[in-house]
């Protein structure tokens, strides 16, 4: 099954969370925040007054509390508009 994003929406697959911290201590799994990092699997084809920004493949940062979670297949994606994704990690 595939995922085809509509208007300007994009699905992410997020990636996944840092087990230690870069001094080294290790995060239990209550402790780890989810990352808000996350790669690009489908973009939308865009709209008349937006257009898309994004590709599949680039890495992102998008806002916390954006988009609609969804499983397929046993993987978790997020659907996000365009305007949720804050930077591309390069």
């Amino acid at each position: 099954m595939k995922l085809t994003p509509l208007g300007d929406r994009v699905v992410l697959k997020q990636l996944e969370a840092e087990t230690t911290t870069k001094s080294g201590i290790v995060l239990t799994t209550a402790t780890q925040e989810k990352p808000q990092e996350a790669e690009v699997v489908a973009v939308g084809p865009g709209t008349e007054d937006v257009k898309m920004e994004v590709s599949v493949g680039q890495k992102v940062i998008y806002s916390k509390y954006a988009g609609t979670e969804v499983k397929l297949e046993d993987e978790e994606y997020i659907i996000v508009k365009q305007n949720d994704i804050l930077a591309v990690v390069e």
